[in-house]
């Protein structure tokens, strides 16, 4: 009899102590995780012209991996040609790279940072996607699609 109260007594003694140091364990695998996550793009999008013929904007998110990292050039098997600008009070001015700082993140939204796609292919309407190809200094490349939508629509 003694026998089993004293595993009885150890298997309680083990649930408390599972218990209790559960959200503790939970922490620290969370802390020995999987290290920085890595250099990503989100958020893309096309506003497409309100005239057509004039050049398209695309807009996104950079996340900066775990080590810092420059955007040399965004292309298109859409557009004829592609450049990054950025919007002034006084206009826009083309920009060669952009500094992406590790963990951070650099948006081109309206009104700022965007790429044009100049000479767009017509058959692309609101709602269909535009492959963007994103290239990094160090030669990583990333591909993502982005929703094209009408020049009079919210963007994401």
């Amino acid at each position: 009899m003694r026998k089993v109260l004293d595993t009885a007594a150890a298997r309680r003694m083990a649930a408390l102590l599972a218990a209790a140091f559960a959200p503790a364990m939970t922490l620290m695998l969370a802390a020995c995780g999987s290290g920085p996550e890595p250099l990503s793009i989100d958020g893309a999008w096309v506003r497409l012209p309100a005239v057509p013929g004039r050049p398209a904007a695309a807009y996104f998110t950079i996340h900066g991996g775990p080590a810092p990292s420059t955007l040399i050039a965004v292309g298109s098997d859409t557009a004829i040609v592609t450049e990054m600008h950025e919007s002034m009070a006084d206009g826009m001015r083309p920009i060669a790279e952009v500094k992406v700082p590790a963990g951070g993140s650099v948006p081109f939204s309206p009104g700022g940072r965007h790429v044009m796609l100049i000479d767009l292919n017509r058959g692309i309407v609101p709602g269909r996607t535009v492959e963007l190809t994103f290239t990094f200094a160090d030669g990583t490349r990333l591909l993502r699609r982005a929703k094209a939508v009408a020049a009079n629509a919210a963007g994401q």
